[in-house]
């Protein structure tokens, strides 16, 4: 086994660093209340900054209350969406994933298939695996007798660490008195006035009204996990029946006769506790980001919890110093001064497969922890301005920026 610990001593050096991919998606609600204004939120939102982004365009469905109701989604025992599924054991979104063929479309974008003549190519697997490689990388795998073929492999490792966000959100009616909370329809055309801008079409206490409702405004999120199967079988038969760089009508017929092939695992769910949020620093003259911050919280909050909860939507992030230990990672991934960290060193099998040894066990420091949640420095929380958080050694030996952390349970 080669360590990468002689050869990684450099403080500006990041070891292997290698990020899930994400799909985020939203069920819309059409009659519910201040749906638009929280799909709008949800279309501003990034996908969550330690994945890359494997979007495929449409970021919002709609399905109604009795589809939801129907089949009991939250309990999900560990289904897997693909052609063969009996159709009793499937629900709404299970149905709208296996529809729109949604897991042969994260794997075809991997590859860049293109669907008029099926032609592929290795380009993005190749990127994302030298993207997330640093210098250090490249001199272990000169060390390897596989050379670059070890990152290529390590951008394809991370095809199987795809995951699908399903996001049911609602706005909480708290009932705080006023016009819009209160549920008075004849509100809505004002309030779509000073999403706009519009403020001089309001008389001075609708305007008051308005603000005030959007002061209390707040959501509750259900975020269901789901994750892209990519095993050997589905390998092989991706790269020995699909995959050309030259046009190939069996090819590209076998992909469209076998997208069923293709499935997603469901892992479980998360929801938001809904509680309330602070919106100092927000200009009141812009509800909108009043809605943005609601939501993006919300979500980040079950990103977070989602991460404690099933290991292999765990992100690892590489240390950037050691004398004090820093990462940046925050209170958007769910630091809290109860929180433990193992300190993992990257090695090489003789296969020239990367794993991770644990080499020590870290945790944050009192009143240093980052609060990276979004908008926090407007609101002017604790901790916004730190840019990162601030670990001591709980034990373990010598530790060298780099090296990658992930949370324990």
């Amino acid at each position: 086994m080669v360590s990468p610990a002689c050869i990684a001593q450099t403080g500006d050096s990041l070891f292997l660093y290698r990020r899930g991919s994400i799909y985020s998606l939203m069920i819309g609600h059409r009659s519910l209340q201040f749906e638009q204004e929280i799909e709008k939120a949800f279309d501003e939102m990034p996908v969550p900054d330690k994945y890359n982004d494997h979007g495929l365009g449409k970021k919002v469905f709609y399905t109604t209350e009795e589809k939801l109701k129907q089949k009991g989604i939250d309990d999900h025992k560990g289904f897997v969406v693909n052609g063969s599924s009996k159709r009793e054991d499937m629900n709404d979104f299970d149905f709208f994933l296996q529809r729109q063929h949604i897991a042969s479309r994260l794997v075809a974008k991997w590859f860049q298939r293109k669907k008029g003549d099926g032609i592929c190519n290795m380009e993005l697997v190749q990127e994302r695996g030298y993207n997330n490689a640093s210098e250090v990388d490249k001199r272990l795998a000169a060390l390897s007798v596989r050379k670059d073929a070890l990152l290529m492999d390590a951008g394809e490792e991370l095809i199987g660490s795809t995951f699908v966000l399903i996001n049911d959100i609602r706005y909480i009616d708290k009932s705080r008195g006023s016009s819009v909370i209160g549920g008075a329809i004849s509100a809505v055309s004002k309030g779509a006035a000073l999403l706009q801008g519009n403020t001089n079409a309001l008389e001075e206490k609708d305007l008051g009204d308005l603000i005030a409702s959007y002061k209390g405004f707040n959501v509750k999120i259900k975020t269901y996990l789901y994750q892209l199967v990519w095993d050997e079988e589905i390998s092989s038969f991706w790269y020995n029946n699909v995959y050309t760089e030259s046009k190939d009508e069996s090819k590209k017929e076998a992909f469209e006769n076998n997208r069923g092939k293709f499935s997603l695992v469901y892992l479980g769910m998360q929801e938001s506790s809904g509680k309330d949020i602070s919106f100092a620093g927000v200009n009141e003259s812009k509800p909108q980001i009043m809605v943005r911050k609601a939501c993006q919280r919300a979500f980040d909050e079950n990103v977070a919890n989602l991460q404690k909860n099933f290991e292999p939507f765990k992100v690892k992030a590489p240390l950037l110093s050691t004398d004090p230990i820093t990462c940046e990672i925050g209170k958007k991934e769910g630091i809290t001064e109860d929180s433990r960290y193992e300190v993992l060193e990257t090695v090489e099998d003789e296969k020239g497969h990367v794993e991770y040894k644990r080499v020590g066990v870290i945790k944050p420091q009192k009143d240093m922890i980052w609060d990276n949640r979004y908008m926090a420095k407007e609101e002017n929380a604790k901790g916004a301005d730190l840019g990162f958080t601030t670990f001591v050694k709980v034990r373990g030996g010598d530790f060298y920026p780099g090296m990658l952390i992930r949370e324990m349970k």
